[in-house]
């Protein structure tokens, strides 16, 4: 298999809003967490994304210059054949050695959402032939909260999908929610890393437990909890993974809205060496950027606060269109940098 590598990019230019948020009379509005993949039947490509209100959307990309996209469609609504179930956060799985297209297994592309549960959130997999839907909700979770005492007791959330054809299965890498303290000194309360797997014919996936915990070290930029994870194949190390990541414990004190996710969440790199990336990660010692670093320019144009999900964008010519949300818990907007060539 002749397989794309890439390196962590370390330069960057900021090219600022791509999609503001929809604004409830409350002020609360959210449009981030993006996924994208290139769309065969259109021959573009589709963005899917935590639109909130409804909690989903989906972008097609409408006109690019220099292969970077610099238009897109306004966002609508995913089409379900179900769509009284209350979903967020979609993730269409890719194959694991092609950022950005998506993966078709057994004639079918597989979406992934976060449901919404009494008191809970779980994982479910959703299923289409074609990529602009409509999608058909499996009947059972895929990955639904833990037991008693487990670090993902509480919620799964922000899921993320690679499939391996070489193996015929899927890695999800996942947050794990804890119910009950952990036993952990920096963030006992924080959410942790966890990864599930499911062969392509299996009806659900096998969990494999917490990867990659809060960091034991008071200051580090994940010593508090994790966001979502995107992988690819990397050059120096076997895989590089673009993640978000804060150095805030959440505490069972804080009753504010953001109190699983206090700020700042700030995006960052990850590596690992092994051949089924499921174990063995290891962060880079610092962030893209921490937040007493933004420019003047990213702060007049609405950053700050946080730095939420990441995701790459892999252009042919091998630059990474980041796209993230930015902005206080529950009034983020997308907005997109470009790394230098490599």
């Amino acid at each position: 298999m002749n397989t794309p590598t890439f390196e962590i990019p370390t330069a960057w230019t900021r090219r600022g809003l791509v999609i503001p948020r929809p604004v409830e009379k409350s002020g609360y509005g959210v449009m981030g967490d993006p996924c994208i993949v290139w769309d065969d039947e259109i021959s573009t490509w589709r963005m899917v994304l935590f639109c909130d209100p409804p909690g989903h959307g989906q972008s097609i990309c409408l006109h690019s210059i220099d292969g970077v996209p610099d238009q897109w469609s306004r966002v609508e609504p995913i089409p379900f054949t179900d769509p009284s179930l209350k979903t967020h956060k979609p993730y269409i799985v890719q194959e694991a050695h092609r950022p950005n297209h998506a993966a078709k297994i057994n004639g079918e592309y597989w979406l992934l959402g976060v449901m919404y549960g009494p008191g809970q959130k779980f994982i479910q997999r959703a299923r289409a032939t074609s990529l602009a839907g409509p999608w058909t909700w499996d009947a059972e979770p895929l990955i639904p909260k833990g037991g008693p005492g487990e670090f993902d007791e509480k919620h799964t959330d922000a899921v993320t999908g690679f499939y391996f054809p070489e193996r015929d299965e899927v890695i999800y890498y996942y947050m794990g929610y804890p119910a009950k303290a952990q036993a952990r000194a920096i963030s006992p309360w924080g959410n942790a890393q966890g990864v599930a797997v499911q062969k392509a014919d299996a009806p659900t996936a096998t969990k494999l437990g917490e990867y990659l915990p809060p960091i034991p070290q008071a200051g580090h930029w994940a010593s508090g909890y994790y966001g979502g994870v995107q992988i690819m194949p990397g050059k120096t190390h076997r895989w590089i993974a673009l993640l978000n990541a804060s150095p805030t414990a959440p505490t069972p004190e804080d009753k504010s809205i953001a109190r699983e996710e206090p700020a700042p969440s700030l995006g960052g790199w990850a590596y690992c060496d092994e051949e089924w990336p499921v174990k063995n990660w290891h962060l880079l010692p610092q962030p893209m950027e921490w937040i007493e670093d933004l420019p003047p320019e990213a702060l007049t144009n609405g950053e700050g606060t946080n730095l939420w999900r990441h995701h790459a964008l892999v252009l042919p010519d091998g630059r990474m269109a980041v796209y993230y949300n930015s902005g206080y818990y529950g009034e983020e907007q997308l907005y997109m940098k470009l790394s230098a060539g490599l």
